[in-house]
């Protein structure tokens, strides 16, 4: 395999247009960021942002229903990230609740073994964290437990963002993780040039030469660059627990309408584990009024440093949007690496 200065020089010397190529993860972002990729990079070729923070995505109405959960002298447990993330009326940090951080849902389902009390898991992830939840949910954890799912699926937001066109994208750079359980068979149905990459500096810097090679030759098709960790079909077993336990759902994402089954709801002979169902939770749209572009930096049509709150208003400390609170959303992670003196954008 080349190396990475190779493959940049490769790309210098390719590229001859403006293009832009949309990744969907934010490991990706934050490889991209440490490394300082963007400024290898030749000036007209660039790679934006995506939906690929799933806290980043879950839309505020969700916060809201957890928030409202905890009122219920319900224990919450949640991944770290999401404690932090502003709802209507502070976050799961600050509601006075009994919130508690896990790593996982075995861990909710535990305390909820030790305990008479309710206990509600915040499930977010894409695929990627889906068919745990599924398997826990098959050993019949006990009455007290439920879950409030705020799971995404990744391609109906690729469909989405392709339809409205809202930003000119070239291709797409694919999720490593979502695709090592789901393989990338689904993804072949999009008309334009997609490649599946890893994580290291020369995985992305190899996926974005493909993809250059893709326009320049006027073809499109899923390629993969990350054959150690992903198949075509993916995870067969851990599909099939997953769409054992949910089914496919219309929900809103943060900075997106309502996107038609691009969302994990339980099927109906596992709703006693659904917390909407079990405490009549409603997820409310909620309409944004802060200046934060959190939705545009998610869509691709904004970078975090185009934001008049980014590291003023709006820090790690004092975040104001998600994308600043999750060690995946863009914010933080450009705030992060710009402190650390990493080149973000040589265009800024």
């Amino acid at each position: 395999m080349a190396t990475g200065k190779e493959i940049a020089e490769t790309l210098n010397d390719l590229v001859d247009r403006e293009l832009t190529f949309m990744h969907i993860c934010g490991t990706h972002e934050a490889a991209i960021a440490r490394t300082g990729l963007r400024s290898l990079l030749p000036e007209r070729l660039k790679i934006v942002m995506g939906p690929g923070c799933p806290v980043c995505i879950t839309p505020q109405g969700e916060i809201d229903a957890a928030l409202e959960l905890a009122k219920k002298d319900c224990i919450i447990t949640t991944y770290g990230d999401l404690l932090h993330v502003p709802g209507s009326t502070g976050s799961l940090e600050s509601c006075g609740g009994d919130v508690r951080v896990v790593q996982g849902i075995h861990k909710a389902v535990e305390i909820a073994r030790k305990t008479d009390k309710e206990v509600v898991f915040i499930s977010v992830g894409f695929e990627t964290t889906a068919p745990t939840v599924a398997a826990s949910i098959l050993t019949k954890p006990p009455e007290n437990f439920s879950i409030l799912s705020c799971h995404r699926i990744v391609p109906p937001a690729m469909k989405w963002l392709l339809d409205q066109g809202e930003a000119k994208i070239h291709g797409f750079m694919l999720p490593g993780h979502v695709c090592t359980v789901m393989g990338y068979e689904e993804y072949e149905q999009f008309p334009v040039p997609q490649v599946v990459a890893g994580f290291e500096a020369e995985d992305i810097l190899l996926g974005l030469l493909m993809l250059v090679k893709q326009v320049q030759a006027g073809k499109h098709s899923v390629e993969n660059a990350y054959p150690r960790a992903v198949s075509r079909e993916g995870n067969v077993k851990a599909k099939k627990i997953m769409f054992e336990v949910f089914e496919p759902s219309d929900v809103e994402w943060r900075g997106f309408p309502v996107i038609p089954q691009s969302g994990l709801c339980l099927k109906k002979e596992f709703e006693q584990y659904d917390a909407q169902k079990k405490f009549d939770i409603v997820f409310k749209h909620v309409t944004k009024h802060s200046a934060c572009v959190c939705d545009k930096v998610l869509r691709g049509l904004l970078q975090p440093s185009d934001c008049k709150l980014f590291g003023r208003v709006c820090s790690p400390r004092t975040p104001v949007g998600p994308c600043m609170v999750s060690h995946e959303g863009a914010c933080k992670i450009w705030h992060m690496y710009q402190k650390k003196g990493a080149a973000i954008n040589p265009n800024d």
